[in-house]
């Protein structure tokens, strides 16, 4: 009897030892907090595909932009300082109220509700604009808009690769060519001060950038050119803007 009860202990504490360690693993996976799991939680279910509260939060973003980029574009166009300025301007008005008229569209689509004034850091940023005047002018409006740009820039990024929605992947789509048209035309005007958006992406990154050595002097041997093996047929053709230049030719928004 005694053999058999030591045999028994033995076991259960041999079950208990495996239960203990594939329990984690186990529960991982549905424990709040991880990825999927935040995912799935914020989604719902529509006809073009899951709706997760990323795709929400850039409907709302893109609604922002036009909402506070528009009036300081006009402000730019009125107030003219420069004619780079008044082109960039020009371009804030026609680019936002295009895609203002997309979002809303998918917006009404998807159920999402829009705000209808710019929140307040935007306000501030009006503000500041509309104090300002000449050179101070010119240097706050290409520098706020181009930051503003770029963070709104990173952000459809995300949303573009990741999103399950085929409406939102489309509005990701065409606020990508706006934007960058938007950031090409700020930085024409010769007023962004990249060393300080450098600093300030520099000041919020957490992983070690990767790549090259840095250059030693010599020029690095011409590596070959990359293309298809052998004779092979096609048909696309590259983009036809030149450099500098982003094509916004987008068909109208289907509402």
């Amino acid at each position: 009897m005694r053999r058999i009860n030591g045999t028994a202990l033995i076991i259960a504490a041999l079950v208990a030892t495996l239960g203990a360690l594939a329990f984690p693993l186990w529960s991982y996976a549905d424990r709040s907090g991880t990825g999927p799991a935040n995912l799935a939680a914020g989604s719902v279910a529509t006809q073009w595909g899951p709706l997760s509260a990323a795709d929400r939060d850039l409907l709302v973003k893109v609604r922002l932009a036009g909402l506070w980029e528009i009036p300081a574009g006009q402000q730019a166009v009125e107030r003219a300082p420069t004619e780079a300025i008044k082109e960039a301007g020009d371009h804030l008005i026609v680019g936002h109220t295009d895609l203002d008229k997309r979002v809303r569209g998918v917006a009404a689509q998807l159920g999402v509700e829009l705000p209808n004034q710019p929140n307040p850091q935007q306000q501030g940023w009006l503000e500041e604009l509309t104090a300002a005047s000449g050179q101070t002018y010119q240097r706050k409006f290409a520098n706020l808009l181009r930051v503003s740009h770029g963070k709104v820039f990173s952000a459809i990024a995300q949303v573009r690769d990741s999103t399950r929605n085929t409406l939102v992947r489309q509005l990701a789509t065409d606020s990508n060519q706006t934007v960058l048209d938007h950031i090409t035309m700020l930085e024409a005007t010769g007023l962004v001060d990249f060393d300080d958006i450098a600093n300030g992406g520099a000041a919020t990154a957490t992983a070690s950038p990767s790549g090259p050595p840095p250059p030693s002097g010599e020029r690095p041997p011409e590596p070959p050119p990359a293309g298809p093996d052998g004779d092979v047929s096609t048909t696309s053709r590259p983009s036809p803007a030149p450099p500098g230049e982003v094509n916004t030719d987008r068909p109208e928004p289907q509402m």
